[in-house]
């Protein structure tokens, strides 16, 4: 049977019987130095057929590592997976994944990349070769069987891709950030192609599972969005998306859509009891982003100009300068840590430091950044107290890395300090020397 085929057995977007669910899957990495990181905890979803779900959140919320535990190719550390009401014990047939890079071989050509998808399952030459083709076809690289990668645009990598899983006739296709290598109007091309041969039911194809952290490729594509939120990773909430396809994103009810997603993901968590209406304070081991001073001087000077003039929407800001969650959402937060911006229902608004700083000359930003750095961040004011007390006014990077390890995961404890040192130095509190690894003070009392 021909990869055109197949269809799925329900219609797209259709309720349907569940073809997998993930039951309180909780999942943790040994570290290097002894204990666990957790990655993921209590992790539950159900995949139906005729369905695309998407997981939309942002690097680090263990989006992949979840992927992953679906195809089978991790095991996780509790719960379970039941994929078509039978434990998932590892790879399963019905189950395919396209990476984010390709992933091809460069010493075969599209027609043997495609074929090696079929490669354990020791089909005859013929039934191997016919399958490949169809699915070439399918794809819209007929023409360019005998191609090296090496020949091939970016998108149309992306297509042998797609085409090496479909020729297993999978029933669910896991998609890990496929389209995020792309440049935007091919990887815009590509979806559309993708989302047609859905809707016209000609892959095998049953269920989708999205992996994203374009909120507006979420909407575009999914019938349900699942926002992931981290450390540990961890689903925040479930957004329906109503929208029959072909969507137009230029629709109100669509950007509403989109605003309320930027909302959910941008909201500070729930006070702890006894705190409501107190403002949240940074504590002495929470984690930071690392974003440069470059890019959140940007920001700044982005919101305070026309047509925003201190409050803009988000989305907007994103759509204009073309940056998704990963690349606008750790400045915007880092804004609001250092208490030059606040964030609310999917909007950046300066605050007065915020405007001050927006239209300062160089010294004056950076007399401005030390206040808000000491004020807001303290461990940044916790490494200037230790270096004021020291006799020489020089303390070894160990001796703050140790402290911060001790409280934070260590890829977490690495950024944390990185974006400490960078802004310190920025704000001239301290002064580092990477090759010694040294922090001192350049105006010691200062």
């Amino acid at each position: 049977m021909a990869v055109t085929d197949l269809a799925p057995s329900a219609p797209p977007g259709s309720a349907a019987a569940s073809l997998l669910e993930v039951r309180r899957v909780r999942h943790a990495f040994r570290r290097p130095g002894g204990g666990e990181q957790l990655a993921l905890d209590d992790i539950n979803l159900s995949l139906r057929e005729g369905e695309i779900v998407g997981l939309l959140g942002r690097s680090g919320s263990g989006k992949s590592t979840l992927l992953r535990i679906i195809a089978g190719l991790i095991h996780p550390t509790d719960g379970e997976v039941l994929y078509r009401e039978k434990p998932l014990d590892g790879p399963a047939e019905g189950i395919a994944l396209v990476f984010q890079t390709f992933a091809l071989f460069p010493w075969l050509t599209v027609l043997e990349n495609a074929e090696i998808g079929l490669e354990a399952r020791e089909l005859p030459a013929d039934e191997t070769r016919r399958r490949a083709l169809a699915a070439i076809d399918l794809i819209g690289l007929d023409g360019y069987e005998s191609a090296y990668p090496r020949e091939l645009s970016g998108g149309m990598r992306q297509r042998v891709g797609f085409a090496r899983a479909l020729v297993v006739e999978p029933n669910i296709l896991l998609m890990d950030e496929p389209f995020s290598a792309l440049d935007v109007l091919t990887a815009e091309t590509l979806r559309t192609d993708f989302l047609d041969l859905w809707m016209e039911r000609r892959m095998p194809i049953k269920s989708v599972v999205l992996v994203t952290h374009n909120i507006e490729e979420a909407v575009f594509m999914c019938d349900r969005v699942l926002l992931s939120g981290s450390s540990p990773g961890h689903i925040v909430a479930e957004v329906k998306v109503p929208f029959a396809h072909p969507r137009n994103r230029l629709d109100a009810a669509f950007r509403q859509m989109v605003d309320d997603i930027y909302a959910k993901m941008t909201a500070r968590p729930a006070p702890a009891p006894g705190m409501a209406g107190k403002a949240a304070t940074l504590g002495m081991f929470d984690k930071l982003p690392h974003v440069s001073t470059n890019l959140l001087s940007g920001l700044m000077e982005t919101v305070a100009a026309a047509p925003y003039n201190g409050h803009a929407d988000l989305p907007a800001i994103a759509a204009t300068n073309q940056l998704e969650v990963d690349d606008l959402f750790p400045v915007a937060e880092a804004l609001q840590i250092l208490g030059f911006a606040e964030l609310a229902q999917g909007d950046i608004q300066l605050t007065q430091r915020g405007t001050v700083f927006a239209g300062a000359e160089l010294e004056l930003r950076k007399k401005i950044f030390a206040e808000q750095l000491v004020r807001s961040i303290p461990f940044a004011a916790h490494i200037k107290r230790v270096l004021d007390e020291r006799p020489g006014h020089r303390a070894p990077r160990i001796r703050f890395e140790t402290e911060i390890e001790d409280h934070l995961a260590e890829e977490d404890a690495h950024n944390t300090l990185r974006a400490i040192i960078s802004w310190g130095r920025y704000a001239e509190l301290f002064s580092y020397d990477d090759d010694a690894e040294m922090f001192s003070l350049e105006n010691p009392g200062a």
